[in-house]
């Protein structure tokens, strides 16, 4: 009886230390996960600005059609992004894939906040954009789902749902603060400043913060569960997994377009208009 007391407590105190722990480790993913919405979302805001800045027409129409569908060719790179980085992910594992798509959304982001404008290197501009915008829907294409598979992996029992929700909600908090950044842009900032070179700050902000974000990423552990693995697909076998499971990946993509286009009207579209 007198022992059992002393190992209730151990027990407790370590129990407790896991869970701090955790905490600790879904804080640190979903940090940089926020910072990849922030930084995907930030172009939808600025796409009038940017329409000016880099596809200058005779019509101003014209110049944000051009600007929305270099915003949307992001959305094409997705698909890619999710295989054949999904593939490297399930290779190299959870930490090296979170770490690879910080980076290449900086890379993304960083290009475009720097380009110059179309009046200052005429058609280079455009297609430095467009190949940003390329490179933000690669990493988009990975991180979410590469989030959602280590926060799953690292759950604790009849809790992954709750764990993997930390996803989603890192996303939305991610779109709010960047609504708010451009809420204080233009609260010390003319319109004109605005359109002419301020719309390029908070992509700036998003750049500046990755350093930190990388640090904290590089300090995650790896999943128990891919160290367990014995198998690591190749590429052919992601493909093949692919294609025998093509019904169900085309149903999964359906059932989540709605919400997809219901967010996007929201969060892009209507500060646009």
């Amino acid at each position: 009886m007198d022992q059992a007391i002393p190992t209730r407590a151990v027990s407790v105190v370590s129990t407790g230390a896991a869970a701090r722990e955790k905490v600790k480790s879904v804080v640190r993913v979903t940090a940089g996960n926020f910072l990849e919405m922030y930084d995907f979302m930030i172009y939808g805001y600025y796409a009038t600005a940017i329409g000016r800045a880099f596809f200058p027409q005779g019509s101003e129409f014209a110049s944000l059609m051009l600007s929305l569908a270099t915003f949307g060719a992001g959305f094409v790179m997705r698909p890619l992004g999710a295989v054949v980085l999904g593939a490297y992910v399930d290779a190299h594992g959870r930490r090296a894939g979170l770490i690879l798509t910080l980076g290449l959304m900086s890379i993304g982001t960083l290009s475009i906040a720097l380009t110059p404008t179309y009046a200052a290197i005429g058609i280079a501009a455009p297609v430095l954009v467009v190949i940003g915008r390329l490179i933000q829907g690669l990493s988009a294409g990975v991180e979410l789902g590469g989030v959602s598979v280590y926060l799953s992996e690292i759950a604790t029992s009849g809790r992954k749902g709750f764990y993997v929700a930390w996803q989603s909600a890192s996303q939305q908090v991610a779109v709010v603060f960047a609504a708010l950044v451009g809420v204080a842009l233009h609260r010390f900032l003319s319109n004109a400043d605005v359109d002419a070179w301020g719309w390029r700050i908070p992509m700036l902000i998003g750049c500046l913060i990755v350093p930190v974000l990388v640090i904290i990423r590089r300090s995650l552990a790896e999943t128990d569960a891919f160290v367990r693995r014995l198998h690591r697909p190749s590429m052919p076998d992601v493909m093949r997994s692919v294609a025998a499971h093509a019904t169900l990946v085309l149903s999964g993509c359906m059932m989540v377009v709605l919400t997809t286009v219901a967010f996007y009207t929201i969060t892009a579209y209507t500060p646009t208009f």
